[in-house]
């Protein structure tokens, strides 16, 4: 059985995410969406409406799971049984981190693989921190994000109003 692990903060989200995960569940038999606690980027949305938002976006697909965690990714690989890494390239300015980033994953794990997914074309730009300050900043996000992702930070913002 082939798995694949997608790791990220997903605060929140996005249908950029959603799109790697649809073609992600075609290519593997097994996709754990993987969030991690990440304190150190302070997300705007705690882990646990985050896994609950990417399970509610991602529901339809029977070979996905959204699992918090919160150790070393190469650890959770290891918990998981997994050896394969799906990372998303927006833009050639992604290319230098994730290539660093999978370098280091395998370094501290020798059998780690990276594999990298664009989204669609049409969903190339959108990044969750710009999907953050437009939403803080009382802008509509409805193309960007799932309709219980716009109620999510709709109460996240008007919280601060």
């Amino acid at each position: 059985m082939s798995l694949v692990v997608y790791p990220g903060t997903f605060d929140p989200i996005t249908h950029g995410h959603s799109d790697l995960v649809q073609r992600a569940a075609r290519m593997f038999d097994r996709v754990i969406v993987a969030i991690a606690v990440s304190p150190g980027k302070k997300p705007a949305l705690d882990l646990d409406t985050r896994i609950q938002l990417a399970r509610q976006v991602l529901v339809h697909h029977d070979n996905v799971e959204v699992i918090g965690f919160d150790c070393l990714l190469t650890e959770f690989l290891k918990q998981q049984n997994a050896r394969i890494i799906l990372r998303g390239l927006r833009a050639v300015s992604d290319f230098e981190y994730e290539l660093q980033l999978a370098n280091l994953n395998r370094a501290m794990s020798a059998e780690v693989e990276s594999v990298f997914l664009t989204p669609s074309e049409h969903l190339s730009f959108i990044a969750s921190t710009l999907v953050r300050e437009v939403a803080s900043l009382g802008g509509d996000v409805s193309k960007f994000v799932h309709p219980c992702v716009v109620d999510a930070l709709k109460k996240k913002y008007a919280a601060r109003a």
